[in-house]
C-alpha cells in the first residue's frame, strides 16, 4: 500500500495496534530538523470485542484525520533473505516471487510481495548482494485488514515487528556503526541487527520474561544460560556473515522488567549491553509516563510502527 495524505491529514503516522486484549494508539512526527515526537499513546480495553472498539476509536479519536498503520502478527508472513537476482529492478520481484516457491505454504502467484536491500556499503568484494523479502498470504493480509474495513478506517499501509523494531532501532545507532538490539517480553524474543538506519538480519526465539521472572529459580536460570548463548551465537553469526559491519552496542529492551539482566548479559558477551532509553532520541512532552522506560518497552512496537516515514523502506500490500 502507498502512503496517501490529503490535506485534512495530521502530520507523522498513527499506528494502530489490535493486540493482548487490547488496542494500542501511537502518533509520531517526524521532522528532519529535529527530534521524532510522540504527540499521542493510548490503551483500550477491547470489552466488546475489536470491531466495535476499533469502531468507537474512530469516532472518538477522529482517525481519519490520521495516516494509519498496523501490523501484522507473528506467523501471519515469512521474513527469507536470499540474494538478490540479477535482473532489471523492474523485474525483480517477480523473481524473487519464483525463488520463494519452494519456501512458503501458501500460492505464491497471489501473495503479498515486498523487498528490502540490505546496504552493500563496505562490503567484500565478490560478495553478492542481499535483500529481506517479505511475503504474505493474500489471505492472511485480508484477515488482518478486514477489522479495520468493517470499522470504516482507511489504513494507509501494513508494517511488520521486525521493521517497527528497526525503526527505533535506528535512531539508537552510533555513527558508521551496527547495532545489535534485542527485544524479550512475554510471547517471546527477537533479536535485529541495523546499520545506516537499514534492517540487516533477524533472529527469533521463544524465550521470553515470563520464564525469566518465574517462581522456579531453576527455570529462570536455565532460561537465562539459553538466551546468553543465543545471544552469543547471533553476535558471532552476525560477525561471519557481515564482518564488514562494526557492531558498537547491544540495546535490550524487556517487558517486564528481568533484574540484572543487562548486567548478566554483559559479563557474557564482548560488546557491550545497555538498556533502552527512548528519552535520548524521542521527545515526549505530552506524555510524561514515557519516562519510564518499561513503558517505553510496552509500548516500543506501538511507536515503532509509527515511526515509519517516506524515508524508510515500506512493506505494502
Amino acid at each position: 500500500m502507498l502512503p496517501f495524505f490529503s490535506t485534512q491529514r495530521k502530520p507523522g503516522w498513527l499506528a494502530i495496534l489490535p493486540q493482548s486484549g487490547q488496542v494500542t494508539l501511537a502518533h509520531v512526527v517526524r521532522d528532519r530538523d529535529s527530534r521524532p515526537e510522540v504527540r499521542l499513546l493510548d490503551s483500550f480495553a477491547l470489552e466488546n470485542g475489536e470491531h466495535e472498539a476499533l469502531q468507537r476509536l474512530r469516532v472518538t479519536r477522529q482517525l481519519k484525520t490520521y495516516a494509519c498503520t498496523t501490523l501484522m502478527d507473528n506467523g501471519e508472513y515469512n521474513l527469507t533473505q536470499l540474494d538478490s537476482p540479477p535482473v532489471p529492478e523492474e523485474e525483480r520481484k517477480e523473481a524473487l516471487r519464483w525463488a520463494l516457491k519452494d519456501m512458503v505454504s501458501y500460492p505464491l502467484d497471489s501473495a503479498c510481495i515486498d523487498v528490502l536491500d540490505i546496504p552493500i556499503m563496505g562490503m567484500p568484494p565478490g560478495r553478492s548482494a542481499g535483500v529481506l523479502v517479505v511475503s504474505a498470504a493474500e489471505q492472511a493480509v485480508r484477515a488482518r485488514v478486514a477489522p479495520f474495513e468493517e470499522a470504516r478506517i482507511a489504513l494507509d499501509a501494513v508494517d511488520i515487528p521486525e521493521l517497527a523494531q528497526r525503526n527505533v532501532a535506528a535512531l539508537l545507532e552510533d555513527n558508521n556503526r551496527g547495532l545489535v538490539f534485542l527485544r524479550i517480553d512475554e510471547t517471546g524474543l527477537m533479536l535485529t541487527l541495523s546499520f545506516h538506519g537499514e534492517l540487516i538480519a533477524v533472529r527469533r526465539g521463544e524465550m521470553n520474561t515470563h520464564q525469566l521472572n518465574g517462581a522456579d529459580v531453576g527455570q529462570r536460570e536455565h532460561t537465562k544460560e539459553r538466551l546468553v548463548l543465543e545471544l552469543q551465537r547471533s553476535l558471532d553469526n552476525f560477525d561471519r556473515q557481515y564482518s564488514h559491519i562494526p557492531i558498537s552496542k547491544v540495546i535490550l529492551a524487556s517487558y517486564p522488567r528481568v533484574e540484572n539482566l543487562a548486567a548478566d548479559l554483559g559479563q557474557n558477551t564482548y560488546v557491550p549491553i545497555q538498556e533502552m532509553d527512548l528519552s535520548e532520541v524521542l521527545d515526549f512532552p505530552a506524555i510524561p509516563e514515557l519516562r519510564d522506560t518499561q513503558c517505553q518497552a510496552k509500548n516500543l512496537l506501538a511507536i515503532g510502527a509509527a515511526l515509519r516515514s517516506d524515508l524508510v523502506s515500506k512493506v505494502g500490500a
